[in-house]
């Protein structure tokens, strides 16, 4: 992306991995909300480079010393893998106090521009290079392309946010949001035991968010105002309000809507708005009133991506995971991929890379 909105395509020779790092191939790499941010130039740090992280790859080359992943299973040429798509440095002052998703070095890469070497800092391309201190696993055997695609962003992300607000059995959650986010979250919030409410204005979603475990569905057209929208929600959680809610819906007024469907003493976890400057009139004093712990997520901590590929395998045939993408396109037409998604003519895309 050499602006936002204008795509251009360079070519550079395959660098020879060094010690510690990989080399894929892409096989496919998703269109994450993320990549929307920074198409229309609102992210906070990416305003130009190579676009893509939400991916699957198989090992072109290995550098010195890599013989397994990040779990200690042994890879080779040929193996399906996921990575972070950021570094962990394991030495700044968040590392050090165990946040690792919070590391200070986490885009030294992934925002350079292409020419500056090893060239390949982004998935939307034939390879992609994983740097020494970047997490990798191995995909298990029984998970698809397709579904390990999202891994290593949507379902890592939310999963990290839900342990985090240590959802559990007998709980019940809003989810503002039912695109990529929060459509996983929804599947791992029911696979923790709890009933999950999932709250957006497109239909279509809200019938994939049935199938991925929802338990009641709000269709935001169905309700004038936020009022009707939290009697909605009370109605269904005997007059109390949830225990927790996750605003994954990326909309500044999602956020501040999302603490009316909390009970007091509730949690809520903030994924989706990731700009800053984009403001929106809160609330504080009913925050406080209700006690309600806010729990912002940025990344996760590159373990969680291990968790994920897991978390795939062991359910397996019971989420349509690889049914959650809607259109497919080529290389080529990666431009057309993000105006249409940022157009919602497409839920959730995906770039097929060349075989």
């Amino acid at each position: 992306m050499d602006e936002p909105e204008k795509l251009s395509y360079r070519e550079y020779d395959l660098p020879l991995p060094g010690p510690g790092a990989v080399l894929l191939k892409v096989l496919r790499s998703n269109i994450c909300g993320s990549e929307l941010h920074i198409w229309r130039g609102q992210h906070p740090t990416k305003k130009k480079g190579v676009l893509g992280h939400e991916m699957v790859g198989e090992v072109h080359s290995l550098g010195e010393g890599v013989e397994t992943d990040y779990a200690g299973t042994p890879i080779k040429e040929g193996d399906r893998i996921v990575s972070a798509y950021y570094i962990t440095c394991r030495k700044c002052a968040a590392c050090r106090e165990g946040h690792f998703h919070l590391c200070e070095h986490a885009y030294d890469f992934w925002n350079q521009p292409p020419e500056v070497s090893p060239h390949f800092h982004g998935t939307f391309a034939s390879h992609y290079y994983i740097h020494p201190d970047q997490y990798f696993y191995k995909v298990p055997d029984n998970v698809s392309e397709a579904s390990a695609a999202s891994a290593n962003c949507a379902l890592s992300q939310v999963y990290f946010g839900l342990d985090k607000a240590g959802v559990t059995y007998g709980q019940t959650i809003v989810i503002q949001g039912a695109g990529g986010l929060g459509l996983n979250a929804t599947a791992v919030a029911k696979e923790k035991g709890a009933t999950v409410i999932v709250v957006d204005g497109v239909e279509s979603r809200l019938r994939q968010a049935k199938q991925f475990g929802a338990d009641h569905t709000l269709n935001l057209n169905d309700y004038a105002t936020v009022e009707e929208r939290v009697k909605a929600v009370l109605n269904l959680t005997d007059g109390k309000g949830a225990e927790l809610a996750m605003e994954v819906a990326g909309v500044p007024a999602a956020f501040a809507e999302g603490i009316h469907y909390i009970r007091p003493g509730g949690k809520y976890v903030t994924i989706g708005n990731i700009t800053p400057g984009k403001l929106v009139e809160f609330d504080p004093g009913l925050l406080t009133r209700k006690s309600i712990q806010i729990i912002p997520v940025v990344r996760y901590n590159p373990w969680y991506l291990y968790k994920a590929l897991k978390f795939l395998s062991d359910t397996q045939g019971k989420y349509p995971f690889d049914g959650m993408i809607d259109a497919e396109f080529s290389m080529d037409d990666i431009k057309l991929a993000l105006d249409k998604s940022a157009a919602r003519e497409v839920t959730r895309a995906t770039i097929i890379m060349e075989k």
